[in-house]
């Protein structure tokens, strides 16, 4: 077989197009499923046995099921247990965010648990109210201690959302796996795909590495 990159280069724009839509699932539902996750690692933690257990299901269900099982569930059988349509684009942001609340949910309670007992303490001593204690004293420290698997959480994310293809949803991995078939091409379009996606991915891993070091060492330790 004789490989002919040069023609990827008519379709460039359709597949920065597919780009753009992977990179705006990608990062709408990694701040949504960041805060969410946040919200239970809170919950994990909490004294109530039932609502530990709750959140500790959820998590551990997530994590342990295959992304492509929950997309294909929320999209083929969440409308006819619930009686809803969902469109595509709906089951999508429904399925990566849940997924990325249960993987960040272990993210911040690892860093939630490394928040020194002294903190705590202190804000008992200035009669600060739960919520003033978690927003403006427990979360930005949390936050800063978790940058660094949080956006290892974003790369894996953002490499797993080319599963919404499945469901007909028109991302970077549906355009060059269509434009392949109909040019009878996969070789050429689909290196062209993964390299899109390493290129993407790529210097967000090294990114973490910088973060870690300039960072998390300056400034919450």
């Amino acid at each position: 077989m004789h490989l002919d990159f040069s023609t990827v280069l008519p379709y460039w724009l359709v597949l920065l197009k597919g780009l753009g839509l992977t990179v705006a699932f990608t990062s709408s539902c990694a701040v949504i499923g960041s805060l969410a996750g946040f919200v239970l690692s809170l919950l994990r933690m909490s004294p109530s046995r039932w609502m530990k257990a709750a959140t500790t299901l959820y998590v551990e269900f997530f994590r342990g099921t295959p992304l492509l099982i929950q997309l294909f569930w929320v999209y083929f059988c969440f409308p006819v247990v619930f009686r809803v349509p969902i469109p595509p684009y709906v089951s999508v942001v429904i399925s990566l965010t849940l997924y990325m609340a249960a993987i960040t949910s272990e993210t911040f309670r690892g860093a939630l648990k490394s928040i020194s007992a002294e903190q705590h303490d202190a804000c008992i001593a200035l009669s600060l109210s739960p919520q003033v204690k978690i927003l403006y004293v427990i979360f930005p420290q949390a936050l800063l201690r978790a940058i660094p698997p949080l956006l290892s959480n974003i790369v894996s994310l953002f490499k797993e959302s080319a599963l919404i293809s499945s469901v007909g949803v028109a991302d970077l991995m549906f355009v060059g796996q269509n434009i392949s078939n109909s040019t009878a091409r996969p070789v050429e379009f689909l290196t062209t795909v993964a390299m899109i996606y390493f290129l993407v991915a790529f210097p967000l891993t090294r990114l973490v590495g910088v973060v870690e070091t300039r960072l998390l060492r300056r400034f919450a330790y």
